[in-house]
């Protein structure tokens, strides 16, 4: 999956929960997010790590993230050998992770880290993934909402498994669930479509998504409709199937067509005319052919890419801090 180069991996001692945040660019936020991610677990009996994950960032987030230090939690600071998307630090994040409890949060403070005692609580109950679903997107525009929800409907239309709607990357996965989703071996990933492929045991807790903390999103519409072309054509071959019976559609249309003007030619002798709508129906043809041509070309670049088996991501250096109590400890028994 991915190839760590020059970076031993550690042994780890048992950790209850793990949280992972992968980041880009994120050099205004991530002190405030640290503060409030580590005063939560603080609050918690469970021993925890915090896996921050740098996805080549070209700011100073990386040499923020390398000074952070916490009194409870261990830190585990990863740095991939440049920017590789989104889904591969998330990837990265969950081969490193080694708690029982796995929670995937952005950067951005779009998710309150004040919601994982919730989350851990559903997790004693028993569910092996916990879906943060927002309630409310705050900050976002009417047409990034109404478009967002068309395309989860246009997906669950589309493909098997059941991808909850409005439910981003802020989730609980049991350890179980963690290690199907590691032993996944496709290049080609859409996280939100591979946290649901599992299955397990659910449950949904709403929330209301804050907007974002500072700083600018990172995912402009254009890379939005990329990701929503990933979903679809790595979850279901439906499109496929939609451009072969599209074109059987018209192939039959254009059969009767041509058996109608044959016959009013045969029988009324009409004069050749209709250079208007011929050209009409041409373009029409042309333009779902090469639609059809594009689809086509979506999954057998998936296949190239599969074929080839590169990792999905490489690290260039893990930075990994004890908690200060238990260092505190050690010094004392010295």
């Amino acid at each position: 999956m991915g190839i760590v180069t020059s970076v031993p991996r550690q042994t780890k001692s048992a950790v209850t929960l793990s949280v992972i945040v992968p980041y880009y660019n994120e050099q205004e936020v991530l002190p405030e997010l640290h503060s409030r991610l580590t005063a939560v677990l603080e609050q918690l009996p469970e021993t925890s790590e915090i896996i921050y994950v740098d996805d080549g960032s070209t700011d100073h987030s990386l040499q923020l993230v390398n000074r952070f230090t916490s009194s409870q939690s261990s830190i585990q600071s990863v740095a991939l050998s440049r920017n590789f998307g989104k889904e591969s630090a998330m990837s990265a994040g969950l081969e490193q992770s080694s708690g029982l409890a796995v929670i995937l949060i952005d950067a951005d403070l779009q998710d309150p880290p004040e919601l994982i005692p919730d989350m851990l609580a559903k997790w004693r109950e028993g569910y092996d993934v916990v879906n943060m679903q927002r309630a409310e997107r705050l900050g976002e525009t009417w047409f990034k909402r109404q478009s967002a929800a068309a395309f989860y409907r246009l997906l669950n239309s589309m493909v098997k498994s059941d991808i909850p709607e409005n439910v981003g990357d802020f989730r609980l996965l049991a350890r179980e669930v963690v290690d199907h989703i590691n032993r996944l071996p496709e290049r080609n990933r859409y996280m939100k479509g591979i946290f649901a492929w599992p299955g397990f045991r659910q449950a949904t807790i709403q929330f209301q998504r804050d907007a974002r903390f500072c700083g600018e999103t990172k995912w402009n519409y254009f890379k939005l409709i990329g990701l929503a072309v990933d979903g679809i054509t790595s979850f279901s071959i439906r499109p496929l199937r939609i451009a072969t019976v599209l074109g059987g559609l018209i192939a039959f249309a254009a059969f009767v067509y041509g058996v109608i003007i044959v016959s009013k030619t045969l029988m009324f002798g009409d004069p050749v005319t209709g250079y208007p709508s011929m050209m009409v129906v041409q373009l029409a043809l042309g333009g779902i052919q090469l639609l059809s041509i594009g689809v086509l070309g979506e999954y057998i670049g998936r296949i190239f890419i599969e074929t080839k088996q590169r990792p999905l991501y490489l690290i260039q250096s893990i930075n990994e801090k004890q908690p200060q109590q238990k260092l505190q400890a050690v010094e004392t028994r010295a």
